[in-house]
């Protein structure tokens, strides 16, 4: 039985769980590893803290994630907590890229091992947040008709977090079952002997269509936008290669505070264009090592077109070689958006899968889906009977969970509307006129252009060092300044627009979602870390304190 069986199976056997009226210092939004590490911080601080979290258990992302293959595509050894050196030496990970269960597995060990989940209210998803000009503080509700106040609010809801359901026509038609990457089932589930249709080819369709097409009947894949994806070379990990590895992430760790780190190096405008073999053979290198690394290759690979059209080549070589159909191959090769300016995916067996007798990719570019059906799905061209559907499709990224909530500001005015054009924050950290709101890995800061745990660190140290300095101080009410925001969106955008990124449609800057304002979101720039820490230094430099 999983944790949300037990819970509803509690609720049904002493009745349904009290609802919560009272006040604290923080509430905390989402248990995620940004929620889990703000409850720890601000608990430090010895604040009265609240977590709220709409799943059953601790993990964010990696909680709803359970799709086949579901893995990160940064290394584990990386992909962990800083802040805890007990934590880095007694948690040992077991393979190079750790799949979902593991992930989760740390993240319950974390809320274990600090005692955190006796903060969190679990199964309570957030309804609204409105300010109170005259008492100075959040009210936040909930699904559960919890009413909770609290001087501070932090939104700890995940970069990726919000599914992106497609509207297609005839969805609720369909008589199969239907899963969506991001909301998968908690038991198992399996495709045994079924014929089986994935929509999509992000990360998610990647990571699941080889193992999909291993169990299926027959596996079919709709592919609207062909993705650039890189071997993984996945492996266990060693006790040598954690013990080889340590030296490394320690300089990681150093250079992630120099005003150079960054994904577009300092160099990166002045670069040489290397000669094409050179470029090859490193790129070569690089594949045969497998994960991300091909987007360090060169330090202008995302500021050139020269340097990054060879890039494209290579990978759509390697596509070309792989996969025996040229047809399919050629579907297979994206041609009309640079290397890197999507996520890039990092795959097991991907482009080998299409070599299967059994697996066929539509291009729907040529072949238009018109509808689902009862029994499947039919294109401009050919019907497809299917007994089961997997909608790998995204999710509405970085803004979708603070738009599915009712958040109010100062003069009741809703975050939607102040976002009617596009997402707005000074640092991606806090929002003009929303006293006292701030975000973690909000829009505005680069968040999933890196390793997103350690962004969820940073802000929540920026925040946590900032509450105590104003607690310091007797203070007990921030908010940036609108100018300052403006002029760092400017400076967000002005980033963005001297690098390849917004040469793709990408759910970067929400061409994704339909309606979706198309603000290029992360922030690509040089030297954030240290640039926040600055303005800390500056006394908080653009914010106005009370």
């Amino acid at each position: 039985m999983t944790k949300l069986e037990q819970a509803k199976a509690a609720d049904r056997q002493y009745g349904p769980r009290p609802s919560v009226m009272a006040d604290y210092d923080a509430v905390v939004v989402g248990a995620g590893f940004g929620g889990l590490y703000a409850i720890h911080r601000l608990r430090q601080l010895g604040l009265k803290v609240i977590g709220l979290e709409a799943g059953a258990d601790v993990g964010g992302t990696w909680y709803w994630n359970r799709y086949p293959g579901a893995r990160c595509d940064v290394p584990s050894l990386f992909y962990s907590y800083t802040w805890s050196p007990e934590l880095r030496q007694e948690w040992r990970w077991t393979e190079k890229y750790a799949a979902q269960p593991e992930i989760l597995r740390y993240a319950q060990h974390v809320a274990d091992r600090f005692d955190l989940r006796s903060l969190i209210r679990f199964e309570t998803r957030v309804t609204s947040a409105w300010w109170d000009e005259a008492r100075q503080r959040w009210t936040v509700r909930t699904d559960r008709d919890d009413c909770i106040t609290a001087s501070y609010c932090v939104m700890a809801t995940g970069n990726l977090s919000v599914p992106n359901k497609p509207k297609l026509p005839g969805l609720d038609c369909f008589r199969g079952a239907i899963y969506h990457t991001g909301q998968w089932p908690h038991d198992e589930v399996s495709f045994s002997r079924l014929r089986v249709a994935v929509i999509g080819t992000g990360s998610s369709g990647v990571q699941a269509i080889p193992l999909i097409a291993k169990a299926a009947s027959r596996l079919t894949v709709f592919q609207r936008t062909p993705n650039y994806s890189v071997p993984a070379r996945n492996a266990p990990l060693s006790d040598a290669d954690v013990a080889a590895a340590e030296p490394v992430i320690a300089k990681y760790r150093e250079s992630l505070e120099t005003p150079e780190f960054g994904r577009v190096p300092s160099n990166a405008f002045e670069a040489p264009v290397p000669d094409k073999h050179v470029q090859w053979a490193r790129y070569q290198q690089l594949w045969d090592q497998g994960g991300g690394g091909i987007l360090t290759a060169f330090p202008n690979i995302l500021t050139s077109d020269a340097v990054n059209h060879v890039a494209c080549e290579f990978v759509r070589d390697k596509i070309r070689g792989i996969v025996k159909d040229s047809k399919t191959a050629e579907a297979l090769s994206p041609k009309d958006y640079p290397l890197g300016v999507k996520r890039i995916c990092i795959d097991t067996d991907y482009f080998a899968t299409y070599n299967l007798p059994h697996v066929e990719l539509v291009d729907l570019r040529e072949e238009p889906l018109r509808t689902v059906t009862e029994t499947g799905v039919e294109t401009a061209t050919r019907t497809f009977a299917l007994d089961a559907l997997v909608l790998a499709t995204g999710y509405d990224a970085m803004t979708g969970a603070l738009a599915a909530m009712d958040i109010r500001g100062r003069d009741g005015t809703r975050l939607k509307d102040a976002w009617v054009d596009g997402p707005s924050t000074y640092l991606g950290l806090m929002v003009s006129g929303f006293p006292n709101l701030f975000v973690v890995t909000g829009p505005g800061s680069p968040s999933v252009i890196g390793n997103v745990i350690h962004a969820c660190e940073n802000h929540v140290e920026w925040i946590t060092t900032c509450l105590d300095a104003m607690r310091a101080k007797g203070l007990t009410r921030i908010e940036p300044e609108r100018n300052a925001e403006r002029a760092w969106m400017a400076h967000v955008a002005d980033a963005a627009s001297r690098t390849l990124y917004p040469k793709a449609n990408s759910w970067y800057q929400g061409a994704n979602i339909a309606g979706k304002p198309r603000v290029f979101m992360p922030y690509v720039g040089q030297g954030y870390r240290h640039r926040i820490a600055q303005i800390a230094q500056r006394d908080y430099e653009g914010f106005v304190m009370q």
